[in-house]
């Protein structure tokens, strides 16, 4: 392992891991479930009839995907709260931006793909109004999956750049301080 790069496995794991919740999350939108309108011929009760219920499925598992990838380099880093300490400098405060901006944009992008998910489950199965005026079948707004997916990709490249600098600033060494028997400011001793 060279100098301050970090583990290459622990990368392509946490890039593996983010693209195939974008994958899913891409999936979860296209495949979205769309409701039309049926009446019941005898007693002209209207109803709402969904298209498949695959991208609920899809959006659990972007969320699954995205959650492993953020724990398992959580779990290599240890959060940043245990293990060896920062270095001063700007590594470790780069690492702490870093780490702090990939967590509001994990949170972020897991909100919209659970929220998407439970919207795309809800369904209206059956609504016994007779003759209803202005009737509707709910179904998920488009976008919520697609900004997801744009926000897994920033939470990606986030989480490639905080592990860059968090190794950096666990693995060089801590620059010593000079021990001087007498002080440099330039004030000389009066006998």
């Amino acid at each position: 392992m060279a100098e301050g790069r970090g583990s290459t496995l622990v990368h392509l794991l946490v890039i593996v891991f983010c693209l195939v919740a974008f994958g899913f999350a891409v999936a979860a939108e296209r495949r979205r479930s769309v409701g039309t309108i049926h009446k019941t011929p005898g007693t002209n009760e209207t109803y709402c009839v969904y298209s498949s219920d695959v991208a609920t499925g899809y959006g659990v598992g972007a969320f699954l995907f995205l959650l492993s990838g953020e724990s398992l380099l959580m779990g290599v880093t240890k959060c940043m709260c245990f293990g060896r300490p920062l270095t001063p400098g700007g590594n470790r405060a780069w690492s702490i931006i870093y780490f702090l901006s990939s967590w509001a944009t994990f949170l972020v992008a897991e909100s919209c793909l659970i929220a998407g998910a439970k919207k795309n489950a809800y369904h209206t199965k059956y609504r016994g109004i007779i003759y209803a005026q202005n009737f509707s079948c709910e179904s998920l707004r488009k976008g919520i999956f697609i900004t997801g997916a744009i926000f897994i990709v920033v939470t990606m490249v986030l989480n490639v750049y905080y592990y860059m600098y968090f190794t950096k600033a666990t693995t060089t060494p801590l620059s010593q301080k000079t021990n001087r028997v007498s002080s440099t400011v330039g004030m000389t001793g009066y006998a």
